[in-house]
Parts: structure tokens; C-alpha cells; sequence
């Protein structure tokens, strides 16, 4: 069986999310000869968050210091077998289908090192609104044209919480930036440039929006803190397409 590991970083506020989170791994249709592994990482060591997860073989639960998002993403990197790894914060849910359509877009276009797709925000309600940024058309991205669209815009073109990348580019990079927060960011800009992606533009996952959310905090918002995180993101950016140039963007 082929193997696609999902990622899970979590502490103990986001901890009650994991019901919802693996809810939607179950709803999850994969390819024939396919299965998923969840690998949940607690951002710390106290063990308590292994509780809110169910009796599933599928499960690896590991444990950390307290380091951030980017730290316990890496450190559950360590235990994947899949030859894909997918991103699953614990307060998000993937959509029907979404698995799928990353193992069968990685499968046909064997040149393409990474996907992400269109995102859902969930509301406190449960309703749901489209990003607040508009989604390019689905398709490949071209080496590159996501870092140099972040030069040329300050935003994304797509959202770093819907990644699903090839294990093995994945450890080449060395993972996740060792930031605070943006950590996903970096590793975006990286994958870009190192390889060709491709966007799903169906949606992908369910972006919870609530008020424990690491991106709504001001130590992630802080204008000074964002200038020091963006400064080494695209410090090893530019050393990447230094060392590996890609085609101009038109």
C-alpha cells in the first residue's frame, strides 16, 4: 500500500479541534492501493492531548519540547512513511475528497513536487466564506512564480495550509523553517522555487477562523515581529534561486 502522512502539529488550546480534524480523515475517499497515517505532534510534553484522540492503528502521537508550529511539524516529519505528506492543522478539516485530488494530481503530473488548493474559511457559525484573497486558476505553477508573486503583491497566491508535497523534496529542504510562526510560508517559497506545483481549484480544506488561532494573535500580527520573520524567509529564498536560477516570471 502507498502512503500518504498527514501532519497534525497541535497544543493543548486547539486540542478539542482533533474530533473534528479526524471526522473529516474519515470522510476521506483515497485511490485504490492508497491509505493515510495521521501523525499527530504535540507542541510540548505533556501528554494530555493524546486523550482527545481515538483507538486508530492509523495514529502515530508524538511528543516535544514547546518549540512552535515548525518544530513539531519537522519532528512528526521524522516518523512519515508516505511518499506524500499533507498538512492538517488540528483546529482545520480537509473537504470530501480532498486526499484524492492531491494523490491524483501528484500521480499524473510526475514533474510537480507539491499541490495546494482553494480554502474555505469556517466561521464560528458554521458557515463558510471563500479566502479573502482571490484563488488563481487551477493548474501548475511554474518555478518560482509563488515567491516572486509574494515580491510583487506582499501576499500569497495561494494558501500554505493546504500543502501536500513529495516526502522526499520535502526532507531535502529540511522541513519547516525554525520560526515562531510563517514557518509554512518559508517552506512554500523553498518547495517554489526547488520544484514546479500545481493548484487544486477545488476546495480543499476548511480554515477554521476563531479566536485561539495562531494567526489571529499579535505576536504573529506584530508589524516588527513580521519584518524579523519575513527577513529570513526571503533571505533563503533569494540563496535558493541564487544557487538554483529559475526562468524570468513575464
Amino acid at each position: 500500500m502507498k502512503v500518504v502522512s498527514i501532519i497534525t502539529p497541535v497544543h493543548e488550546i486547539s486540542a478539542p479541534y482533533l474530533t473534528d480534524a479526524y471526522a473529516s480523515l474519515l470522510k476521506q475517499e483515497l485511490p485504490a492501493g492508497w491509505q493515510w497515517q495521521w501523525l499527530v505532534q504535540e507542541d510540548g510534553d505533556s501528554g494530555t492531548i493524546e486523550d482527545f484522540l481515538p483507538d486508530d492503528e492509523r495514529i502515530s502521537y508524538g511528543m516535544g519540547r514547546h518549540g512552535g508550529p515548525g518544530v513539531a511539524r519537522t519532528l512528526a516529519l521524522g516518523r512519515a512513511e508516505g511518499e506524500l505528506v499533507k498538512v492538517l492543522d488540528a483546529d482545520d478539516q480537509l473537504t470530501e475528497g480532498a486526499l484524492a485530488r492531491d494523490i491524483h494530481t501528484l500521480d499524473e503530473h510526475q514533474d510537480v513536487g507539491w499541490t495546494t488548493a482553494r480554502v474555505l474559511d469556517l466561521m464560528p457559525d458554521g458557515s463558510t466564506v471563500g479566502w479573502e484573497h482571490s484563488d488563481p486558476p487551477g493548474g501548475p505553477f511554474e518555478r518560482g512564480t509563488v515567491y516572486q508573486h509574494w515580491r510583487q503583491h506582499h501576499r500569497l497566491p495561494v494558501h500554505p495550509a493546504t500543502l501536500c508535497a513529495r516526502r522526499q523534496l520535502l526532507l531535502a529542504l529540511g522541513g519547516w523553517m525554525a520560526l515562531p510562526t510563517s514557518e509554512d510560508t518559508g517552506l512554500l517559497f523553498a518547495l517554489s522555487i526547488m520544484s514546479r506545483g500545481y493548484f487544486i481549484a477545488e476546495p480543499g480544506l476548511l480554515y477554521r477562523k476563531w479566536p485561539g488561532q495562531i494567526t489571529g494573535q499579535d505576536t504573529h500580527t506584530d508589524a516588527r515581529q513580521r519584518a524579523e520573520r519575513e527577513r529570513i524567509i526571503q533571505a533563503r529564498a533569494e540563496a535558493l534561486l541564487a544557487m538554483f536560477p529559475t526562468e524570468p516570471v513575464l
